[in-house]
């Protein structure tokens, strides 16, 4: 299993505005395409202003296939011309378990 970490930093105040449009827009589909969502969270201490979440994935390719299959979703793409005025930056990593990870 790989992980991908999406660190998204929005414009301050934007949080709440982001999250009602996730939730009402994009999770479902986001879900349903992506799949495997290990967890969605906001930064409380440090930097403000962000969300963080992580993906799971068999592979890279499969995480190129579903993440192209997003993209390719209309109701998608409406959805990120609605929150793009709300981002500041954007940050994809992807994580490795180590042998001794819970999640393998």
């Amino acid at each position: 299993m790989i992980v991908e970490q999406r660190t998204y930093r929005f414009k301050p105040g934007a949080v709440p505005a982001f999250m009602a449009l996730y939730e009402a827009k994009g999770l479902a589909l986001q879900k349903r395409v992506l799949g495997n969502l290990l967890g969605y969270f906001v930064t409380e201490l440090g930097p403000l202003n962000e969300t963080v979440h992580l993906w799971g994935y068999d592979s890279l390719d499969e995480r190129s296939r579903r993440r192209a299959a997003l993209m390719a979703e209309p109701e998608w793409r409406a959805f990120l011309a609605e929150i793009l005025p709300l981002l500041e930056s954007q940050e994809s990593k992807i994580l490795l378990p180590t042998g001794f990870s819970p999640l393998g």
